[in-house]
């Protein structure tokens, strides 16, 4: 498992799919030996002491099967499918990822994957932060899953792997922004959703982890509209190399020069892409809507485009987006540092964007309009 700068791990790298072969032929010779034993010893104590062990063995992450209830389908990506439903009582967001056929590997590079897959998911399991989805758990797509639906039980084939995190029902920061693309957001209201971002970004920085895919689509907010970071990729069997991702401009948007470049990159990669996300919530608008993919990627690294920042935007905000975005990740801040400068900013009189179609146009110029 290759890492980035100062051991930060990269989420998007697991390769999943081997993880799985391995974990199925680590599977299979475990079955063959455990008949033979049964076929020697049909007493009851053997039995019992196989269970004892199968429970000591479950890590602490490994949720249980027979406690999981699939309902609807939120979502369907390359990937597998999200569904709602509910885990021991609470209601959860489910990843039904399908690692597909196998392809050939190493035992021992296979074995390091699988290393990496529980290392992430161990870490994962550990975050606790008011502003990063709660991750409840997985199954390792090891066994036959008996899953609960609303209608009966499904049983699901041996390489489907199961994320659970908590369901968030006021669905993705991006859907919120463009319900609100004509009339705008409030002052305090973007500041208020872009610190949540930034306190919850700076959180895990501190644990070591880059996102790597900030963008406003891998936000979601719950019943109070308190932002949280989601989608950490355990749940990504998409391309990991940004040379890979076709057509998608929107998550292109994100992407730092550096990535972009295929250069070596760190947890600033991050800062970049949270710089886009303010502008975003801001202007509620699109970065670069009417540019392809192979325009932006060039522009963004060589004409050092950046979304245009609204003349009404208040000088201590667009500080704050162009100092993030800036083509030097060591010139961009940490996030902590982002938190403070927006912890700073007065948002007591206004200073939001202001829809095009107002009859007053642009208050820009306006004293009070300011920092």
């Amino acid at each position: 498992m290759k890492e980035g700068n100062e051991g930060f791990v990269r989420a998007d790298q697991i390769d999943l799919k081997s993880l799985d072969e391995q974990l199925q032929r680590h599977l299979s010779r475990a079955w063959t030996m455990e008949k033979k034993k049964k076929d020697q010893q049909e007493d009851q104590q053997q039995q019992h002491h196989h269970h004892q062990m199968q429970i000591s063995t479950r890590q602490d992450w490994e949720i249980d099967p027979s406690k999981l209830i699939i309902k609807t389908v939120l979502a369907r990506g390359t990937f597998g499918t999200v569904h709602r439903g509910v885990y021991d009582g609470q209601d959860i967001a489910v990843k039904l990822l399908d690692w597909g056929e196998e392809s050939h590997r190493t035992e021992a590079e296979i074995a390091s994957l699988r290393a990496a897959f529980t290392q992430e998911v161990a870490v994962w399991h550990k975050l606790d932060h008011p502003n990063v989805t709660k991750f409840i758990g997985a199954t390792m797509g090891t066994s036959e899953l008996n899953i609960q639906t609303d209608t009966g039980h499904v049983d699901m084939p041996r390489n489907v792997c199961c994320v659970v995190v908590e369901y968030l029902p006021g669905g993705a920061l991006k859907s919120f922004l463009i319900k609100n693309r004509r009339r705008k957001l409030a002052f305090k209201v973007v500041i208020q959703l872009a610190l949540d971002l930034a306190r919850g970004l700076s959180y895990l920085h501190s644990k070591k982890i880059v996102h790597r895919d900030v963008k406003t689509e891998n936000m979601l907010l719950d019943k109070t509209r308190t932002v949280k970071i989601a989608d950490f990729g355990v749940a990504r069997v998409e391309a990991s190399n940004p040379n890979d991702m076709t057509g998608e401009t929107g998550t292109l948007g994100y992407m730092a020069p550096e990535v972009l470049n295929g250069n070596p990159y760190n947890r600033k990669c991050d800062v970049y892409s949270f710089g886009i996300c303010l502008w975003e919530i801001y202007c509620c608008d699109m970065p670069y809507p009417d540019l392809s993919f192979s325009e932006v990627t060039s522009a963004v690294v060589r004409q050092n485009l950046r979304p245009e920042i609204p003349r009404c935007c208040p000088s201590s905000l667009a500080n704050v987006m162009k100092r993030c975005w800036d083509a030097n990740p060591d010139k961009r801040p940490e996030m902590d540092e982002a938190v403070s400068m927006l912890e700073a900013i007065d948002t007591s009189r206004g200073g939001g964007m202001i829809p095009v179609d107002q009859p007053q146009g642009c208050f820009c110029f306006r004293s009070y309009r300011g920092p």
